[in-house]
């Protein structure tokens, strides 16, 4: 993929702002077609899932409900096991509803495995999950994902949602970063990017 305008050392454009546009559109068909008819609720854990959402929800030609959850890991050990905390629950009740939960990636598995079962305890009518991401080949738990917008590659994605020490979510594209950078990372590493808009259009 050309990079554009824009180059920064070892960043690279995974999924441009079209490739992103494109995919949301079909997801968005996919749901509207398999929904029909019903009212599905449509669930995104804060932050990073918002983006997503948004684009999603616009795109889905139903009567659409949205809530939110936040969550934050009890300890750095319990990072293994998925176990969180919920810090924000859902505003309304789930049941005999159809949910569907929107994420932004999904890695492991653990965290949304563990929320998964939080959420089934409520009885919906039904539970599914769409992601934008999904980076398969670091998953631990089995999961069953009913939509998927891209199979991504094992390394740290920035943009549309995703951040870098809590900035560039507002990336209209998504980028990989070398691991070996993040340890210091340069907070200003993708301003660049900011400041050349075709970048995500691959203009």
């Amino acid at each position: 993929m050309e990079p554009g305008v824009v180059s920064v050392e070892g960043v690279e454009v995974l999924f441009t702002e079209e490739q992103i546009r494109d995919r949301v559109r079909a997801l968005g068909e996919a749901i509207t077609a398999d929904y029909a008819g019903r009212a599905p609720v449509l669930i995104s854990v804060l932050k990073g899932g918002t983006v997503f959402l948004a684009d999603l929800l616009r795109r889905i030609h139903l009567p659409v409900r949205i809530d939110f959850m936040s969550i934050s890991q009890y300890e750095e050990d319990a990072r293994a096991s998925g176990v969180v905390r919920i810090v924000k629950d859902l505003d309304q009740d789930i049941g005999d509803e159809d949910v569907v939960v929107v994420e932004d990636i999904i890695d492991t598995g653990l965290t949304l495995s563990y929320l998964l079962t939080s959420l089934w305890s409520r009885a919906p009518r039904s539970l599914e999950v769409c992601t934008l991401l999904d980076k398969s080949v670091r998953r631990i738990a089995p999961l069953e994902i009913r939509y998927t917008g891209f199979d991504c590659p094992d390394a740290f994605v920035v943009g549309y949602g995703l951040d870098l020490q809590e900035r560039y979510r507002n990336l209209p594209f998504i980028v990989s970063l070398p691991r070996e950078r993040l340890a210091d990372a340069d907070p200003d590493l993708l301003l660049p990017y900011l400041a050349a808009p075709g970048q995500g259009r691959g203009e």
